[in-house]
C-alpha cells in the first residue's frame, strides 16, 4: 500500500499510451485531410499578399542604391532633426554595401515593410474594435497572450503544413508574431484618452465617428507609434526564424552560416539586422516623439 501511494505522488498520472497515440493519429489525419481539400482555396486567397510582397521586395531590389539611401536619410533627419543619425545612416548602409550584403538587406527590408503595414492593417482595427467594447477586450486579451507566449516554432508547423514553405507562410508567422503590440497598444492609446476632452467633443455634438477620427485617434497617436516601434522590432528578431521556411534575406544567410559553421559570413550578416532594426527603431521612434511633442505644442 505504501508503495502504490509513494508511486503515485512520484509518477505523474498519464493516460495510455494507446489513446495518447490514438488521439495524435486522428488529430494529424483531420489536419492533413482539411490541408488536401481547402489547401489550394487557402493558397489562392493568400495570392495578393505574395505578389504584395514580390512587388516591394523587387522594387527595393531593383532601385539604385543612392536613391534608397537618400529617401532612408530624408524620413530620418525628418523625424529626428539630428545630423549625427543621418551621417550614422549613411555609414551603416554603406558598410553593409561594401560587404555585399545590399541586395540580402533589401530583401528583408521588403519584407519587414510588408508585414508591418499588413500587422498596422489588421491591428489598428482590431485595437480601436477592444477600445469600444470590454467583451472584445476580454475576449481577444488572453489570444494575444496565448500568441506573444507561444514559442514561433510551434505556430511555424501548421502554416508549414496548411501552405507549404516559401514566403507566405513566413510572412503569416511573422504577422502572428509582431502584431499583439499593434493592437494592445492602440487599445491603450484609445482608453487613455482623456475624458474631459471626450466629454468637451460631446457637448458639441460629434457623433462617435467624429469622436475616434477626430479626437481619440490623433491624440492616441504617439502610443500607437510606440505599437508600429515594437512591430517593427518584433518582426526582425523573427528574420532568421522566417527563413527556415524559405524567406530570403539577411536571416538566411545567418541560417546557411549556422549550418556551415561560418563565423564571419554570420556576424556580418548579423550586424546588417542589428544596423536595420536600429534604423527603423530610430525613425519610428523619432516620428512617435515628434507627433507627441506637437500633440504638446512644443513641436520644432
Amino acid at each position: 500500500m505504501a508503495d502504490k501511494s509513494t508511486n503515485f505522488f512520484m509518477d505523474f498520472p498519464t493516460l495510455p499510451k494507446e489513446l495518447i497515440r490514438a488521439f495524435k493519429k486522428s488529430t494529424d489525419a483531420a489536419y492533413k485531410a482539411f490541408s488536401r481539400e481547402y489547401g489550394d482555396y487557402i493558397e489562392s486567397f493568400f495570392n495578393p499578399l505574395l505578389k504584395f510582397l514580390v512587388f516591394w521586395e523587387k522594387l527595393l531590389v531593383a532601385t539604385p542604391w543612392s536613391v534608397i539611401i537618400g529617401v532612408v536619410c530624408i524620413f530620418a533627419f525628418y523625424g529626428t532633426r539630428s545630423y549625427k543619425i543621418v551621417i550614422g545612416i549613411i555609414v551603416s548602409f554603406f558598410f553593409v554595401g561594401y560587404m555585399g550584403m545590399w541586395e540580402d538587406m533589401m530583401e528583408s527590408m521588403g519584407f519587414i515593410i510588408v508585414a508591418t503595414i499588413m500587422s498596422i492593417a489588421i491591428g489598428i482595427p482590431m485595437g480601436i474594435w477592444m477600445s469600444k467594447s470590454n467583451r472584445a477586450q476580454a475576449v481577444i486579451t488572453p489570444i494575444l497572450d496565448f500568441m506573444q507566449t507561444l514559442p514561433p516554432f510551434v505556430y511555424l508547423i501548421p502554416v508549414v503544413m496548411l501552405l507549404g514553405i516559401g514566403k507566405i507562410p513566413g510572412l503569416i508567422s511573422v504577422i502572428v508574431y509582431a502584431i499583439p503590440p499593434m493592437i494592445r497598444l492602440t487599445n491603450l492609446g484609445i482608453r487613455e484618452v482623456d475624458r474631459e476632452i471626450l466629454e468637451a467633443a460631446d457637448s458639441f455634438g460629434a457623433t462617435p465617428r467624429q469622436k475616434l477620427t477626430q479626437v481619440q485617434f490623433p491624440l492616441a497617436l504617439p502610443t500607437i507609434f510606440a505599437g508600429v516601434n515594437q512591430t517593427i522590432m518584433m518582426a526582425l528578431a523573427m528574420v532568421i526564424i522566417a527563413s527556415m521556411i524559405g524567406v530570403k534575406g539577411l536571416g538566411q544567410e545567418v541560417l546557411r552560416a549556422i549550418t556551415n559553421q561560418y563565423f564571419t559570413l554570420g556576424m556580418l550578416n548579423g550586424l546588417a539586422i542589428v544596423i536595420l532594426a536600429i534604423v527603423f527603431d530610430r525613425i519610428s521612434q523619432a516620428y512617435g516623439k515628434r507627433i507627441q511633442k506637437h500633440r504638446s505644442g512644443d513641436a520644432i
